[in-house]
């Protein structure tokens, strides 16, 4: 596309109310962005879909001669992003096949990343420790043969790119929001390791801040880069149903973590596995449902089965039975006196060694 097309093309999508859908409408009925720009008022609102006002705010951009585009650009040569369009060499063709195709990417990193199998790895912000290592687990397990692709929120999302990155740089982060805005700002390191390692990609203009409907549309992303979703914890009104129902609309597989059945950040995923949801107990599901199985299920059994914690040689006998004790799930105090036989006040001072060297936490 010459650069003349591509400053047309981002003027028509910084249009107010002119979505991917209605600029994808405008280039097929006019042959390119630059003839739409050049419409008159009259063949615009001819369009079906183009109100007068949109026909209007359309007309309003062509007199600004395409400076809206100009300027975003600018800012994408300044940042070191860049932007693609379908059809282009770089546009991940996994999402040229969903149904709501962006007409516009903003990507930012390694797009190699798009010509490898993608899995995402989603769940809930509020979500508990169990689920925390089941991201990481899998996450780093994934990344030796895959790309995890995620939404850089708070929580599993954000959780999930660390060990990827770790593992091999393989981490695709969909934004709600445009290049140069870090949200949330808790996120900051993570946004500079994904650029350095990994890629970030976007619908929105460099800028833009994030708003209501940002993120349900961003989640259609994260399922149509990838083969295959893995839900990580959540509950039944949790934003990652979003992804899971723009997966099922995609045609992607989608896949559950079990958890308990008394945890509210488990429901979502139980629920998937009674409606037919594949239970995801190690890497190895994962690589068979994406066509990496043959060899690769031991490895991904291998990765994804965490090593034995050995207790260190020094506890003591009542340290090395409270030790003990937690190695599986978390445990109330009151379980772990009586589980002692002693005074409390001797395994609150255990647990507080315990604590101080980092070996258990609260």
């Amino acid at each position: 596309m010459e650069d003349a097309e591509v400053v047309a093309t981002l003027a028509l999508s910084l249009v107010p109310g002119i979505g991917s859908e209605r600029l994808r409408t405008l280039v097929r009925r006019f042959g390119s962005a630059q003839q739409a720009l050049d419409a008159s008022y009259a063949q615009l609102a001819a369009v079906g879909g183009i109100s007068r006002a949109a026909a209007t705010a359309i007309n309003e951009a062509r007199l600004d001669e395409g400076r809206d585009g100009r300027r975003v650009l600018e800012r994408l040569r300044e940042l070191g992003a860049r932007v693609v369009f379908p059809g282009d060499s770089d546009f991940p063709a996994l999402l040229e096949e969903i149904p709501e195709p962006p007409a516009v990417l903003y990507v930012w990193g390694d797009v190699s990343l798009f010509d490898r199998p993608g899995v995402a790895i989603i769940g809930s912000r509020n979500h508990t420790s169990y689920g925390a290592e089941a991201a990481r687990v899998l996450a780093g397990a994934v990344a030796q043969r895959a790309v995890v692709v995620s939404g850089m929120a708070r929580g599993i999302d954000a959780i999930a790119h660390g060990p990827a990155l770790d593992a091999s740089g393989a981490s695709i982060g969909v934004l709600g929001n445009g290049f140069g805005v870090i949200y949330p700002a808790a996120n900051a390191q993570l946004y500079e390791r994904m650029v350095a390692r990994g890629c970030l990609v976007t619908e929105h203009p460099p800028g833009e801040r994030p708003h209501a409907g940002s993120f349900p549309r961003r989640n259609r992303l994260i399922s149509g880069l990838a083969r295959a979703v893995v839900v990580i914890e959540a509950d039944a009104k949790s934003g990652a149903m979003v992804t899971v129902d723009a997966a099922t609309a995609q045609g992607r597989e989608v896949m559950a973590v079990p958890g308990p059945i008394t945890s509210r950040t488990s429901y979502g995923c139980n629920k998937l596995i009674q409606q037919g949801a594949k239970p995801i107990i190690c890497a190895a599901d994962i690589f068979e449902e994406i066509g990496l199985a043959g060899d690769l299920a031991t490895i991904g059994r291998d990765l994804s089965t965490p090593a034995p914690r050995v207790p260190p040689l020094d506890l003591t006998g009542l340290q090395l039975t409270l030790w003990n004790r937690m190695t599986t799930e978390p445990q109330h105090v009151d379980a772990l006196v009586g589980a002692a036989r002693t005074q409390p006040s001797e395994v609150l001072g255990a647990l507080t060694e315990l604590e101080l060297r980092g070996l258990v936490r609260q």
